[in-house]
């Protein structure tokens, strides 16, 4: 049996459907404003930032902006994903919950690790019914924003076991690397392909991650 530390955004929850449009509606308040020109933003453009803490993505998505517009921004970005979310406008991928099941139903324990805010976690975890599969939940805002890799130090102690990170963003690869653990790239996700080459195995279908945690710890 592991330890399986998932990320969450673009791994387990289908974040765009709710982040997308979020994003654009933020964007327009920046720019109705008057803080930036007003442009069109492309998917791909928006699910870069997807997987950093949002400290960080304002800090290198509109660092001319003062501080005190960046905070407003994050917060209204965050208050408008949180409303499509109670909503019912997000989702989980589809397999997700069949794939949670049968590694809890393995005896693995679930561990949810994401670069998110507290009540980003505890929303999802209330609307998706998340203590289903999962034994722990810790988010970078416990931790004052520092890195994953940083977090799994604080929090390994508490387990006992091998372990096994599954993300798609190069934050959960780094985790991995820089604890010597084995990990699980998910190409579905946002990552772009080099952000995962570092990773033990690469699935492209959520519902493969049962098989291939099985095959890491033969």
């Amino acid at each position: 049996m592991a330890n399986i530390i998932f990320d969450y955004d673009g791994t387990i929850h289908n974040s765009m459907l709710t982040y997308a449009p979020a994003f654009r509606d933020t964007m327009k308040w920046l720019s109705d404003s008057g803080y930036i020109a007003h442009r069109e933003y492309s998917d791909d453009e928006i699910s870069r930032w997807l997987g950093f803490n949002s400290t960080d993505m304002w800090g290198q998505f509109h660092p001319e902006l003062d501080i005190s517009v960046r905070e407003e921004a994050r917060k209204r970005l965050g208050e408008n994903m949180a409303q499509r979310i109670e909503y019912g406008e997000g989702a989980l991928y589809a397999g997700a919950e069949e794939m949670l099941s049968a590694l809890k139903n393995a005896g693995h324990t679930l561990i949810f690790l994401s670069n998110c805010r507290i009540h980003y976690m505890e929303r999802h975890k209330r609307v998706f019914r998340l203590d289903r599969f999962f034994d722990r939940f810790f988010c970078c805002e416990e931790f004052d924003f520092i890195p994953k890799y940083e977090i799994f130090r604080r929090i390994a102690p508490e387990f006992s076991g091998t372990f096994i990170v599954i993300g798609d963003r190069f934050h959960d690869i780094e985790t991995a690397v820089q604890n010597d653990l084995l990990s699980i790239g998910c190409a579905y996700g946002y990552g772009k392909p080099d952000e995962l080459s570092a990773a033990s195995n690469i699935v492209t279908s959520i519902r493969d991650i049962p098989k291939v945690v099985e095959i890491l710890l033969k």
